[in-house]
């Protein structure tokens, strides 16, 4: 039996949304920047450790420039996981995520929320590390899309999460 979960992948425009779920799915990057207008969805199949087979379907949605809240609840209806992406070079991404993060804990109650901080490929990860920590900004994973630093393991990490 092939498992299916939906994963969402939510926060700021120019994070890197599509660029994560692009190296993922197709594990392709692109430096052009295009605007995601509403929702791309796209499937990936992953092998879990037991042997099953998990049929991720992530859903890439449009960003946001001031609130969650902004998302279309319909994008959200399902949903089994939610990723949500902050650049981490640009700190405006991550200034609402408290409160994004409680309005989905609250609205969402038994759909767990990654954050995962984007563009490790533009600053000293441990820099950046102690900066978000003394800030208090809550993340699971910093990646790079671009180099594919943690993306495979971010993901894979999450499939196991949500087959539990």
């Amino acid at each position: 039996m092939k498992l299916s979960k939906k994963v969402v992948l939510l926060g700021h425009f120019g994070v890197g949304k599509t660029s994560l779920f692009r190296r993922f799915v197709d594990n392709e990057f692109s430096e052009e920047y295009k605007v995601t207008l509403g929702v791309q969805i796209k499937k990936k199949l992953v092998q879990l450790p037991d042997g099953r087979e998990l049929s991720m379907i992530i859903w890439d949605t449009e960003g946001h420039s001031d609130s969650i809240e902004d998302t279309r609840k319909s994008y959200l209806l399902g949903s089994h996981a939610f990723i949500y992406v902050f650049d981490i070079t640009r700190e405006q991404t991550y200034s609402t995520l408290k409160q994004d993060l409680e309005y989905l804990e609250k609205h969402y109650t038994k759909v767990p929320a990654k954050v995962l901080g984007n563009k490790l490929d533009l600053v000293n990860e441990k820099e950046i590390t102690s900066h978000l920590k003394s800030q208090n900004i809550p993340f699971d994973c910093l990646t790079s899309a671009k180099t594919n630093k943690n993306v495979q393991d971010f993901f894979s990490d999450l499939a196991k999460d949500i087959t539990k």
